[in-house]
């Protein structure tokens, strides 16, 4: 069993019929001295999400987290087996919620298929796998993603500003079209609101958007105007991807970018991480912002957005658009 486990073999047959079980006594036994693991540490399988999720509970010494996420979608896992996955971890207590991370909207809704399949069967929207999930979960009567996560700053926009409020007004539509088959006569309020809103807000749908990366790995805190710091993380070896960024002609120009909105940060009485911090907090679709921060000093100065926050008057972001000159816009402005 050594020599086949280290040559790469994951698969051990055995039956309670072989020597009367002795032969599964001897299995198990082996397996827990030699401290094997199964080797299902990487994709979104149901046996990954659910030892996965077990281990870092044991891990951290906590009974169960409010959101477990699916980091980039599985191609090699059916969407199915995913979503009976997540909704068994919430309904064994081990999670509350689950959420995306780094899925495309074109990966969060697809083929919307209605709960009640004797009705309606379902709506064709452009496939996409948070779509695909959000499908499964309502065609099985699961539970779907409440949240994706998304990297978001001043130079990446597109997804969170365009892409996503196209997704929520999509599964807003789709759930109104719901109201409808379930029962009419009883919702006839609930489903004019539905369709009458042009402004599908996340709250409304159930979904938001957790933003990652708000100062672009270091970039947005001006420290790569001059060059690359030695003791900066573009210095190393394992982001050379990062460096040859900042040097390039689109990173040069984000640094002259940057350095107009510095004149802002100090109108303004703040940092420009504070203001860039500030920046995300604003959008209304953004429920959270992950900081990422090496010493107390950093996550200190970035608290400090908070108080900046009011300050992000329409006046001051139009002038930061204007500096940027990146503002995506969609076809239907959901926001307005």
């Amino acid at each position: 069993m050594t020599i086949a486990y280290e040559s790469g073999v994951n698969l051990f047959d055995t039956a309670e019929v072989y020597a009367a079980g002795k032969a599964e006594v001897i299995l198990g036994n082996i397996i827990k001295k030699k401290g094997w693991r199964a080797e299902t540490e990487r994709g979104l399988s149901r046996k990954h999400i659910i030892e996965g999720l077990k281990g870092s509970l044991q891990r951290m010494q906590l009974e169960y987290v409010d959101v477990v996420f699916a980091n980039r979608p599985d191609s090699n896992t059916p969407m199915e087996e995913i979503v009976r996955a997540m909704t068994y971890v919430i309904n064994q207590g081990m999670s509350m919620y689950w959420g995306t991370s780094r899925w495309t909207a074109m990966e969060i809704m697809a083929t919307f298929v209605m709960r009640n399949l004797g009705l309606i069967q379902r709506v064709t929207l452009q496939s996409t796998a948070f779509q695909e999930a959000y499908s499964v979960a309502r065609q099985f009567n699961l539970i779907p993603p409440v949240c994706e996560q998304a990297e978001y700053h001043l130079f990446q926009r597109e997804k969170v500003e365009v892409q996503l409020p196209e997704l929520y007004h999509k599964i807003g539509r789709c759930q109104s079209i719901i109201i409808y088959s379930v029962n009419l006569s009883e919702c006839d309020t609930l489903l004019i609101l539905a369709i009458n809103m042009t402004l599908i807000l996340l709250g409304t749908v159930g979904v938001g958007a957790m933003t990652w990366s708000p100062l672009a790995c270091g970039i947005i805190t001006g420290k790569y105007e001059n060059g690359i710091p030695e003791s900066s993380r573009a210095a190393m070896k394992s982001y050379q991807w990062l460096k040859d960024k900042i040097v390039s002609e689109d990173g040069r120009k984000q640094q002259a970018k940057l350095k107009e909105l510095s004149h802002i940060a100090e109108k303004l009485g703040c940092t420009l991480p504070q203001l860039a911090v500030a920046w995300c907090l604003r959008n209304e679709g953004v429920s959270s912002v992950l900081l990422g921060t090496s010493n107390a000093e950093q996550l200190t100065e970035n608290l400090g957005a908070i108080q900046v926050l009011p300050k992000m008057t329409s006046h001051v972001v139009s002038d930061i658009d204007h500096i940027l000159g990146n503002r995506p816009y969609s076809k239907k402005d959901y926001r307005s």
